[in-house]
């Protein structure tokens, strides 16, 4: 009966702690963001970008800063990636969109950087990046001649964004950027007025310069991932707490204590293994590392904890074919192994 108390006890504070300091100020403008980008860029510039027929390294590069803007766990961007894959996009290309939407989407990064920290979210995006583009070249170079075969272009439009929905980006952007690091650290009703403020000024141009149409939609794609994300954020808060709350500390210090390379490995097979929904992966990983998980490990499962799960690598294989995503998984864990160690033992001291 103890540990029932305990364990409900430390999952309610965790998840008010959660509800008070990060629904607002954080999520609720992130999710403005994400809905903006899949409202307002247009799809068939993208597909035209990261096609066969386009320069690999451009490829590379659009494929991974644009799925930065896509929020989505490591299930449900399979078949978004797969559609572009099946509409003329590189093999690599698909791959990177696989990797860094649910790795480093501009969600799970912006929650990242409230909770732990905005070095960590930076150091988390950039060794994305890089893992990304050391896919792409790995996926491409190994089955290039199966993908020669497929020789099909893909006709667009090349504008990929009007200039008032740039804008608009922008200022949401500043938003999130405001409140959790600008003045971070300062009162929370300074916290709250930069927040309001900052979306007074998105809100109010949006109503000047966007259609009702444009709006609308806007707020559809917004609504759509509120519905889909924030639950599983909840459920997953609550979950971490009790995890906090009952977990032994030893057992966390054993295997993942240090900045080894084994440890970083372990901390990428939990990843691979283990599924978290998006932005699930920073309360545990913090929640973790109040236990005595080191940062080079912490960095690793913040990697390949959204970014792969047991049930996404059996979709991959069933879509794409069981070699390349064996190829893919092993990728994955060694960068992944070598990012948590180089960031626990060069970087993040």
């Amino acid at each position: 009966m103890e540990i029932l108390i305990k364990s409900l006890t430390g999952g309610w504070n965790a998840l008010l702690d959660y509800i008070v300091h990060h629904t607002f100020t954080c999520l609720l403008p992130a999710f403005m963001l994400a809905g903006g980008m899949v409202a307002f860029v247009s799809k068939e510039a993208i597909i035209r970008l990261i096609g066969l027929s386009a320069n690999p390294f451009k490829r590379y590069t659009i494929s991974a800063l644009g799925s930065f803007f896509v929020a989505a766990c490591s299930c449900t961007i399979i078949p978004v990636a797969s559609g572009l894959y099946f509409a003329g996009a590189g093999l690599g290309s698909a791959f990177v969109i696989l990797w860094v939407a649910p790795a480093s989407n501009i969600l799970s990064l912006t929650y990242t950087g409230s909770i732990i920290g905005f070095n960590v979210a930076l150091i988390r995006l950039v060794f994305a990046l890089l893992m990304a583009v050391f896919v792409g070249i790995t996926l491409d170079y190994a089955f290039r001649r199966t993908e020669t075969v497929r020789t099909f272009d893909i006709e667009a439009e090349r504008k990929i964004m009007d200039k008032k929905h740039v804008i608009l980006l922008i200022l949401i952007i500043l938003t999130i950027l405001a409140p959790n690091y600008i003045v971070r650290g300062r009162s929370f009703k300074m916290v709250m007025l930069i927040w309001a403020i900052g979306t007074t000024i998105y809100m109010g141009y949006a109503l000047l310069v966007l259609k009702r149409e444009e709006i609308k939609k806007w707020f559809i794609e917004t609504w759509f991932f509120i519905k889909i994300i924030f639950p599983l954020l909840i459920i997953g808060v609550f979950v971490v707490g009790i995890i906090g709350a009952i977990l032994p500390e030893w057992i966390v210090r054993k295997f993942v204590g240090n900045n080894s390379i084994l440890s970083s490995w372990f901390a990428t097979i939990l990843g691979q293994f283990t599924y978290f929904a998006t932005m699930t992966e920073a309360p545990f990983v913090d929640t973790m590392m109040k236990l005595g998980m080191a940062k080079g490990p912490a960095l690793a499962l913040l990697l390949t904890g959204p970014g792969m799960s047991l049930p996404n690598m059996l979709a991959i294989g069933k879509l794409f074919g069981w070699k390349k995503m064996l190829l893919y998984a092993i990728t994955i864990m060694i960068l992944g192994t070598i990012a948590g160690f180089i960031t626990g033992n060069f970087i993040w001291k």
